[in-house]
């Protein structure tokens, strides 16, 4: 099988783990830099003198191979297991949009790779919300999708509930080992024992407001498709919503009155286009055709055919200048860069690289 599908040796798991752990390496950054070096011991390597070149103010902090090895035996001695995408137990449909190069998985591994369905919405849910919630995550468990939640108050613990019997998995934003909201321990205990829990952070990582979004990015990242049932105007389950379109996903509300502010989110998305839902059948009548033609792998540039050190400085000089005016304070996609400064996608991706890992730039 291809790259997408294999096993890494503990080596590789742990040099992974080791560069998505250090200073400014995000998921994009992380998968640039195995696009440019080849493999994540190489990226290692690189990172002081990209950070040099990107005009770091001071060296690049680079977890030890000592670090790393210390997280992995807290995980085995927790239960989990480090899961890596280039391996089959990785989920595809987030392996798809490059979105986590690893995962922390608690609980039965192989839910992963059955086709999921996330079902998400107010953490002060009502009663009928709630209800419905459950109903719906048990008709998908039913049809043979696993349901996907954040394990919040509210619509989240109604849907990991309801989807009990079948199979659930509780993306989390904290540590494997770290419950929240706390009253929900027991609730965890049975997501694990039933489904499994899933992160990317370190080992007792406790929840803070920054983890949200890049929970609320893995559970759209998962998910075949996402089902807001009730979600107030700056409702979190909005930007689940949002990244589910950004990764091509299926957007799916459940409408409400609209007398009830927690209804503003989900009829606000089927006035913007996202599909009524009424029960699971409509989920599953939608989700059917993806069924039968899986997610698409991303298609990755190259550049190992050019090795950095043979890039002439003068150029990546030029270019650093040129990438420097072109960017400011408002976000602009890589594109533009490139069409704006006329330079090869190679060599814009590697100053991005550098000016990122040295902290003068931030991807959104």
């Amino acid at each position: 099988m291809g790259e997408a599908s294999r096993a890494l040796s503990e080596a590789e798991r742990r040099d992974w783990l080791r560069l998505y752990r250090s200073e400014h390496v995000g998921p994009a950054t992380f998968f640039r830099l195995l696009e440019h070096f080849g493999t994540a011991a190489r990226a290692i390597e690189m990172l002081p003198e990209l950070a040099r070149r990107g005009g770091g103010k001071r060296p690049a902090q680079i977890v030890s191979q000592a670090a790393a090895e210390r997280e992995i035996e807290t995980l085995r001695r927790l239960g989990a297991t480090l899961v890596c995408s280039p391996e089959p137990a990785f989920p595809a449909a987030l392996r798809a949009v490059e979105t986590a190069p690893l995962l922390i998985v608690r609980g039965h591994l192989h839910l992963l790779a059955k086709p999921q369905v996330a079902v998400v919405g107010s953490r002060n849910a009502s009663v009928a919300g709630k209800r419905l919630a459950g109903t719906i995550a048990a008709e998908l468990g039913k049809a043979g999708f696993v349901v996907v939640s954040g394990m919040a108050r509210g619509i989240d613990s109604a849907a990991h509930e309801g989807a009990l019997a079948s199979g659930t998995v509780a993306v989390l934003a904290g540590g494997i080992d770290v419950v929240y909201p706390p009253e929900n321990e027991k609730l965890y205990e049975r997501i694990v024992e039933a489904g499994a829990a899933v992160t990317e952070m370190a080992p007792g990582t406790q929840p803070l407001a920054s983890h949200f979004p890049r929970r609320n990015r893995l559970i759209s990242g998962v998910a075949l498709g996402v089902v807001v049932v009730e979600a107030s105007a700056k409702s979190g389950s909005l930007i689940t919503a949002r990244y589910a379109l950004d990764q091509g996903r299926e957007v799916f509300a459940v409408p409400g009155s609209p007398m009830d502010p927690r209804s503003h989110g989900p009829n606000g998305l089927i006035k913007q286009g996202a599909t009524l839902v009424e029960s699971a059948a409509d989920v599953i009548e939608a989700l059917a055709p993806i069924l039968r033609q899986p997610l698409a792998e991303p298609r990755r540039e190259r550049y190992g055919s050019q090795p950095f050190g043979n890039t002439d400085e003068s150029i990546l000089s030029q270019a650093r200048a040129a990438i420097l005016s072109a960017l400011g304070p408002t976000p602009v996609v890589v594109d533009e860069v490139i069409r704006e400064c006329q330079l090869s996608p190679a060599i814009v991706s590697m100053v991005l690289l550098e000016l990122e890992l040295a902290g003068r730039l931030e991807r959104h």
